[in-house]
């Protein structure tokens, strides 16, 4: 425990030294990445000392806030969060030496690595407070050190908006959070977190649940509490994207996990709440990708989906626990836990391969990319690997956790209650995530990489430096260790499952493991066949030169703007969702049999946030302005009659 709080505070302080230097000067720079490597060696070293001596390591020291302890532990369920995360911000950090070096962002680079070791101590520390003021006190600091990440390129008008929803965001779910945990010292008579299932069902159970469900829905980014989510993550530079959405935004699904472990019975309904969530997450997230044209916002609602799936698994759980079938509470939680580290793996290898595209190309606009295979095959070939393992295809990670959600669906039907059995519709809904996400993959990675490149910066790229291609391999590497050799991963998700509840069935998870033993044989023998057809087809047409351009139906002369953009590939399937996605068109029609030249664009707005929200927010600031106006019109007199009135009501209600 030493160790790993040793190293947390090395990483939380590894850019202080940089921000008392020079902004020309780039030592700060290299202090900053050494200190936070090495913090995140120590932590990791401490980390796997407390897994193999105990199930949970405890340190308790006395605090001098009122009702604070300094109450940390590390279980199976934090160390199922906790190994991703140093992982991750180990990439993120190297990425970034080379993608925002001081040298060319000397006005924000300092700020940028003073948060980011931050926001990492912060979340570590989230995932190991067992008692409510320390969790508020780390869950603000790290909302806080996610702000100045967001709005790292603040100069930028659309930067400061994205930062500014975030924040309004947040602070709504912390406080919802502040409320949960007085309900909670009111339950348990401390702010200290009780041993899993000691809670017994109660009047203020409910409360307790919905304030979790909107505090915490709202960091995942469960629709329809997602607001703050897209525009943030395309806002921030991409291997802070990474973090956000790799890391960041599961602190959410770990808050959801933790609490309900703590009591003894869970309501029938609280599963179905979370599977109608999950659900209507997973769907409309992968639909509103598919209609984005920027790079890194369709990756954000990739992430919503992402969650979904999350959110389904746990809501398995639940039900499982809530109906005593101890199988299909551990396929849930296994699958649901298992996909926040599959999902941190392989979406920061696609934000950190879409960084290495956008700083290749300089813009974020898909259709303004395409052909970058030739100028960037390594960068191509890892965003394909990210690919295949976000749509949960074999043999890469995103599969394995999407297994265990299938056979929790299946688990389902055993027993004989009607409702019960219902839940064999995530199956089919899953498959449909998976299908639209495969579809929305197949239109990006072809219109990026493949075809013609539409502007000159896209036919000039550069493929990404050594160390950005080192940070993509390792995590690259990483989905493929789970996706081929899932059962090394089983007793730490069986020790997570008895951490979370004391289930009888967590065998279920090492006979779930064996079933994927040949799938794991296959797609080595599939991966390893596939890299020998490419190295056959490179040798083939080496020296040979392309003498046209991409077959364009028989026509002689293609052009760049003759391939399909980012809309018109995904046409037919956004209007499929277009009761919700309501995406706007512009232009597009021509008239007579010699038409003028006219231009297509689509748009496509959030509804929670661009159609509800902040039309509502509009019509209460005029209101607002309005009662100001009339309330504030300098007439002393009426200012005398306000005070008057008050004092009149106040002496109203002391009377009663």
């Amino acid at each position: 425990m030493i160790l790993f709080l040793s190293g947390i505070v090395i990483m939380a302080l590894s850019g202080l030294p940089g921000l008392l230097m020079s902004s020309q000067d780039h030592r700060g720079q290299a202090f900053a990445e050494i200190l936070a490597l090495l913090g995140m060696i120590i932590s990791f070293t401490g980390l796997l000392l407390c897994a193999t001596h105990a199930r949970e390591t405890v340190l308790s020291a006395p605090w001098s806030i009122p009702g604070g302890e300094l109450l940390i532990r590390i279980d199976a369920i934090s160390l199922i969060f906790l190994l991703p995360l140093l992982l991750v911000f180990a990439m993120t950090v190297i990425f970034g030496k080379d993608y925002w070096p001081q040298s060319q962002h000397p006005e924000n680079s300092r700020k940028l690595r003073l948060f980011h070791g931050l926001i990492v101590a912060a979340i570590a520390l989230v995932l190991t407070a067992q008692n409510g003021i320390l969790f508020l006190v780390s869950w603000e600091i790290m909302a806080l050190a996610s702000y100045f990440l967001i709005t790292t390129e603040d100069d930028l008008e659309a930067t400061r908006r994205a930062g500014f929803i975030y924040l309004v965001a947040t602070h709504t779910g912390t406080l919802a959070l502040f409320a949960l945990f007085a309900l909670l010292d009111l339950s348990c008579g401390s702010f200290s977190l009780p041993a899993a299932g000691t809670l017994s069902a109660g009047a203020l159970t409910t409360a307790i649940f919905l304030l979790a469900l909107l505090g915490f829905g709202l960091k995942a980014g469960i629709m329809p509490l997602h607001i703050w989510l897209p525009g943030a993550h395309a806002a921030a530079p991409s291997h802070i994207s990474a973090l956000l959405s790799g890391i960041m935004i599961k602190t959410g699904i770990y808050g959801l996990v933790r609490i309900t472990s703590l009591f003894a019975t869970i309501p029938l309904w609280w599963g179905w709440v979370l599977i109608v969530l999950g659900v209507i997450t997973g769907i409309f997230g992968v639909a509103y990708a598919l209609a984005q044209h920027d790079l890194k916002r369709l990756l954000a609602y990739h992430s919503v989906e992402n969650i979904g799936i999350i959110t389904l698994g746990l809501g398995l759980a639940l039900l499982g626990r809530s109906t005593g079938l101890s199988e299909l509470a551990v396929l849930g939680l296994a699958g649901a836990l298992l996909h926040v580290v599959n999902h941190a793996l392989f979406k920061s290898l696609l934000f950190l391969s879409a960084g290495a595209v956008i700083h290749a190309t300089g813009t974020r606009e898909i259709d303004r990319m395409g052909g970058l295979i030739r100028s960037q095959p390594w960068t191509a070939a890892l965003f394909l690997g990210g690919a295949v393992a976000i749509c949960g295809l074999p043999p890469f990670n995103g599969f394995i956790s999407e297994w265990f959600i299938y056979q929790g669906s299946f688990r389902a039907l055993i027993d004989p209650r009607l409702t019960l059995s219902l839940a064999i519709l995530v199956a089919p809904v899953l498959a449909l995530i998976g299908g639209l996400a495969l579809a929305c993959f197949v239109k990006l990675f072809g219109i990026v990489f493949l075809g013609a490149p539409r502007t000159p910066a896209a036919a000039s790229g550069h493929d990404a430096t050594l160390l950005m291609r080192a940070a993509m391999l390792v995590l690259l590497a990483a989905c493929l260790s789970i996706g081929l050799l899932p059962w090394l991963f089983a007793p730490l998700l069986n020790n997570a499952a008895l951490a979370w509840a004391p289930l009888s069935g967590s065998d279920t998870i090492i006979t779930s493991m064996t079933s994927l033993i040949w799938i794991g044989i296959l797609g080595t023998t599939l991966i390893l066949l596939s890299g020998l057809f490419s190295w056959w087809l490179h040798r083939r047409s080496h020296g040979v030169e392309a003498q046209q351009p991409t077959w364009g139906c028989g026509y002689l002369w293609p052009t760049s703007r003759m391939q399909y953009t980012a809309s018109s590939f995904a046409a037919a399937l956004v209007k499929l969702f277009r009761f919700e996605l309501w995406s706007r068109e512009h232009g597009g029609k021509t008239k007579g049999l010699f038409p003028h030249r006219t231009e297509f664009a689509s748009h496509t707005p959030d509804s929670v946030l661009d159609r509800l929200l902040l039309p509502l927010f509009r019509v209460l600031a005029k209101a607002a302005t309005w009662l100001r106006t009339w309330l504030q019109n300098g007439v002393i007199s009426l200012y005398l009659l306000y005070v008057v009135l008050t004092l009149f009501a106040l002496l109203i209600l002391s009377a009663r």
